[in-house]
């Protein structure tokens, strides 16, 4: 068995774990009781509870580079490895003026966001951890929480905020 498949392997065996013991409910709209690990989220303005928190591992194999097309985008550097899914679908069903997404980890870990309007990529957004704030359009954002070495895998947590 390959070092990849194996590491797949464990993130699906945390992930349905994490499903068994943590809330069945995937799209958020305005409760949650606990954070799904590797949750989509679905949130309307405005939300509540503020902040929301969906949870994950990071990293990957795959190049951050690769899965944003750039090296660079005018957030941040597109570094570290992520697997090719995203971790994360947030679908925003009305324009938002401010939000902010900011990933929490005991390690240094990154994110790359796609929706609409284009690429976004972040490493040190407040501290070591990423993030991005802004306005931001309707649509469906997928997001990736990356590692900096290939096949390491860090927990993180992703928070939803509309508060600056």
């Amino acid at each position: 068995m390959s070092k990849t498949s194996l590491n797949r392997g464990i993130r699906l065996s945390l992930t349905i774990l994490a499903f068994c013991v943590t809330s069945t409910t995937n799209t958020i709209t305005n409760a949650q009781e606990a954070p799904p690990i590797f949750g989509d989220v679905t949130v309307n303005h405005p939300f509540s509870p503020d902040p929301l928190t969906v949870r994950g591992m990071s990293g990957g194999s795959f190049s951050g580079s690769k899965i944003a097309g750039r090296r660079e985008t005018l957030t941040g550097p597109c570094d570290g490895f992520v697997d090719e899914a995203p971790d994360h679908t947030l679908a925003l069903t009305t324009k938002f003026d401010y939000l902010k997404l900011q990933v929490q980890s005991p390690q240094d870990v990154t994110m790359i966001v796609k929706g609409p309007g284009g690429t976004w990529c972040n490493d040190d957004f407040e501290g070591k951890n990423p993030g991005m704030s802004g306005e931001w359009l309707p649509g469906n954002y997928q997001i990736w929480v990356g590692s900096y070495k290939e096949g390491q895998y860090y927990p993180y947590t992703l928070k939803i905020t509309e508060v600056k």
